[in-house]
C-alpha cells in the first residue's frame, strides 16, 4: 500500500534523526531554554529578516492554534475564520473549549477578503446589540489553504492593513508553510509573510521533523506572558531541546525549503497524472495537496493499493478526494500511482 493520505505519514528526515541521534546523552535543561531553541531562534530569526521576533516552539498544530488564540483574544472576544478553515472543521471544537467562538465566513477556494472582514466588523459595530454578540478580535487564515489555495500578496497585505485598520490581530497557520513559500505561485518571501502578520508559525510535523511547530510573535503587544500560556495549554514540553534541535537541522543549509519544494514537484506530478488521464480537480492547488474527482467505483479500485483523502462528495456517483504527498515522497510512488490511473476503465 502507497500512502497518499497526508504529509505527516513518515517520521522525520534523516538530518533531523541524526542531528536528535549525536546530542541524545548530552545533558541540557529543559523547557526550551537550552542552547539548541537558542540556535533554532536564532536560524528562524534570521530566515524571517526579523531579529527582534520571539520564536517559541510546540508539539503539534491543533496545540499551537488553542494556544496562540487564548493567549492573544479576551474571554468575549471570537476569531474570524474561513468556514472552510482547519480551526472550523478539524480541530473537534478545540478552540470553542477554550472559551473563544469561531466565526466562520464563507469562502471561495478556501480563502476570505479583507472586504468580507470589513464588512463583519462593520456589521458587527453597527448592530444595536453589539454588546450581546461575541466581537471580533482575531483573523485566522492558513498559508497554504485546507484546499491547497495561496493567498497573494497583495490579498495578504489588504488583509493585514484592514486588521490593522480595525484593531484586528492577524494570524497566519503555517502548518505546511513550507509547501506554500516554495509552490511555483507563490509571490511572497518569509521575511514578507512575516511583516504582514502579528503572528504565525512555521509547521515542522508535516514539513520533515517528527513533531513540532515553531511560533513566531511578531508584534510586540503579543509577547509578553506568552511562556505561562504556554505552560497552561500543555504547549511546554520538559524535554524541550527536542523541539529545538529539529528546526536547527531544518533551517540549516536550506534544508526546510528543499525538501518542500520536492514535495510540491512530486504533487505537480501527481495533478498532471489526474488531469491527462481527463479527471477534473476540486481546487486549482499550486502546492502538495491535489484534489481529483473521480467516480466511487474508480476509488474503490484504486483504494485498493492507496491511500488518499475522503474530501467531499460532488455528486451521487463521484467524490472529490485528496492526494498530498510530502517531503518523503518518491519518485517510484508517483510512477505506480501513474500506471495505476492510466490502467483504469473509463
Amino acid at each position: 500500500m502507497i500512502h497518499f493520505n497526508s504529509d505527516y505519514l513518515e517520521g522525520a528526515h534523516p538530518a533531523v534523526l541524526e542531528r536528535l541521534v549525536s546530542t541524545n546523552l548530552e545533558q541540557t535543561i529543559g523547557y526550551g531554554c537550552d542552547p539548541y531553541c537558542d540556535l533554532a531562534r536564532e536560524k528562524i530569526r534570521a530566515a524571517c529578516a526579523a531579529p527582534e521576533a520571539d520564536v517559541h516552539f510546540l508539539v503539534g498544530g491543533t496545540q499551537t492554534n488553542t494556544t496562540v488564540i487564548a493567549a492573544v483574544l479576551r474571554p468575549y472576544q471570537g476569531v474570524v475564520s474561513a468556514v472552510s478553515g482547519h480551526i472550523n472543521c478539524h480541530e473537534a471544537g478545540a478552540i470553542e473549549s477554550t472559551g473563544h467562538k469561531v466565526i466562520a465566513l464563507p469562502a471561495e477556494n478556501g480563502k476570505i477578503t479583507a472586504r468580507q472582514v470589513a464588512d463583519y466588523v462593520e456589521w458587527h459595530r453597527n448592530d444595536e446589540s453589539v454588546e450581546h454578540i461575541v466581537y471580533p478580535g482575531m483573523v485566522y487564515i492558513s498559508y497554504p489553504t485546507e484546499g491547497g489555495t495561496l493567498y497573494t500578496k497583495a490579498e495578504l497585505t489588504a488583509m493585514y492593513n484592514t486588521c490593522r485598520k480595525y484593531g484586528l490581530y492577524l494570524f497566519i497557520d503555517g502548518a505546511r508553510l513550507g509547501y506554500g513559500l516554495t509552490s511555483d505561485a507563490a509571490d511572497l518571501t518569509l521575511p514578507e509573510l512575516a511583516r504582514l502578520c502579528d503572528v504565525f508559525y512555521i509547521g515542522g510535523t508535516k514539513v520533515g521533523a517528527l513533531f513540532g511547530e515553531a511560533v513566531v510573535i511578531m508584534n510586540p503587544a503579543l509577547k509578553r506572558d506568552f511562556r505561562p500560556m504556554l505552560k497552561q495549554r500543555g504547549g511546554m514540553l520538559a524535554k524541550g531541546r527536542l523541539l529545538g534541535l529539529q528546526f536547527d537541522a531544518l533551517f540549516t543549509d536550506d534544508l526546510y525549503f528543499r525538501i518542500a519544494r520536492h514535495a510540491n514537484e512530486m504533487a505537480y506530478q501527481v495533478r498532471d497524472i489526474f488531469v491527462s488521464a481527463g479527471y477534473p480537480l476540486l481546487f486549482d492547488s499550486p502546492t502538495n495537496q491535489q484534489y481529483p474527482i473521480m467516480s466511487d467505483e474508480e476509488l474503490a479500485i484504486l483504494g485498493k493499493n492507496f491511500g488518499y483523502e475522503y474530501w467531499e462528495r460532488v455528486d451521487a456517483t463521484h467524490s472529490g478526494v485528496r492526494f498530498a504527498s510530502s517531503w518523503a515522497t518518491t519518485q517510484k510512488q508517483v510512477d505506480a500511482l501513474r500506471n495505476a490511473v492510466n490502467a483504469l476503465e473509463k
